[in-house]
């Protein structure tokens, strides 16, 4: 088959490098966008979205990049960020030969991105594109992977948000306690049924109406329109949709002491930490709190492959990586967010500088691969 795929590079500072893939023999128009690889190959999900433009899928995978080299950094995988995003309907243009021109677009960059499963990118998908490259991860334990990550990001973020709970109400039970949970999609119902079975009351928004019911039937969990999701009276607000949330209009519609989620760059702007802030509201940095799936993953690539076990005990970790970043935030009058960027930003800058001081290149640990 002849190959039609068109590579070019789209020059953007502060990135390794950002490419756009097209191929329009099967209708792909993706970007890769690699943010740093200081502390090893960048890895990140890849994400099918409907984008009105170009130029918003650029935004996009700009801000979702450097949120991986952050939470990476934070989760200490020994892995960059770097996030990939195909602009299109899942529900109208999936195809193998979508996602085989993909694989060719990933496999372009020689492994300086390693993708992985994503919003509307499935571990059966994953495997189409692992035909085309070696450079997958989250691939079926069958198949050598640590299989879907939502599961390991869910787990996370409960234990962030009984943290959470220690923190504002000095018990960390979430029994009792009220979660309105934006977007009940695989982390978003993992998570609820997880608080459901911890005696929390929990709601749920999502515009896949059948799933709210399901979960109702299932769990007892209480649905709610996504009007109403954000500005309800709760003890946690539980973002697990789309970032950019958190703007000017919405955070003084906020009725909640707490917002902690694992939807992905909730803030529009790094300002908006500080407006939550100052509204006394307890920020769980979205890129600590959500690294669960992401630390999952990173196991694949450490010696003798994937271990559920190192999985989750460094899952298990997040916890205590939240209070101390709510300990310098109150100690230093920072927003948490701030915290976050300053710990993950010191801890590429460091790697940085070790590396400048040695003139032999340090290889990544483990595979090259999810699949190779």
């Amino acid at each position: 088959m002849t190959n039609t795929l068109q590579i070019t590079d789209i020059p953007v500072a502060g990135y390794e490098r950002v490419v756009r893939g097209v191929d329009p023999s099967c209708g792909l128009h993706a970007i890769i966008a690699v943010h740093d690889t200081t502390l090893g190959p960048a890895l990140g999900g890849l994400r099918m979205w409907p984008y009105a433009s170009e130029d918003e899928a650029l935004f996009d995978v700009k801000r979702l990049s450097r949120g991986m080299t952050f939470k990476s950094a934070v989760a200490q995988t020994g892995l960059g960020g770097g996030k990939a995003v195909m602009i299109g309907d899942p529900k109208k243009v999936k195809s193998e030969a979508l996602y085989l021109a993909m694989g060719r677009l990933v496999d372009a960059l020689g492994g300086k991105y390693i993708t992985a499963e994503d919003v509307n990118t499935s571990v059966g998908d994953l495997e189409i594109i692992r035909r085309a490259t070696k450079y997958v991860a989250g691939l079926e334990r069958k198949d050598g992977g640590s299989g879907n990550p939502s599961p390991y990001t869910a787990y996370g973020v409960f234990l962030g948000i009984k943290a959470a709970l220690g923190w504002t109400f000095g018990n960390d039970s979430p029994k009792g306690r009220t979660v309105a949970i934006q977007g009940t999609g695989a982390v978003g119902s993992a998570l609820a049924k997880r608080l459901a079975e911890a005696g929390a009351k929990v709601y749920g928004a999502d515009k896949n109406v059948e799933r709210l019911k399901q979960l109702e039937k299932e769990i007892g969990l209480i649905p709610a329109s996504e009007a109403d999701v954000m500005t309800m009276k709760c003890d946690v607000f539980a973002p697990c949709a789309l970032g950019a949330i958190l703007h000017d209009q919405s955070i003084p519609k906020l009725d909640t002491p707490i917002v902690a989620g694992a939807a992905n760059n909730l803030l529009l702007e790094p300002r908006h930490g500080k407006m939550l802030a100052d509204r006394g509201v307890l920020y769980a940095p979205d890129y600590v709190i959500n690294a669960g799936g992401i630390i999952n993953v990173s196991v694949e690539f450490h010696p003798g492959g994937y271990d559920e076990k190192v999985a989750l005990g460094k899952i298990e970790r997040i916890p205590q990586a939240l209070k101390e970043l709510w300990t310098i935030s109150k100690e230093e009058r920072i927003p948490p967010s701030d915290a976050a960027d300053r710990l993950a930003e010191r801890i590429v800058a460091d790697a940085r500088g070790a590396k400048k001081t040695t003139s032999c290149a340090v290889p990544p640990r483990g595979r090259t691969g999810g699949g190779g």
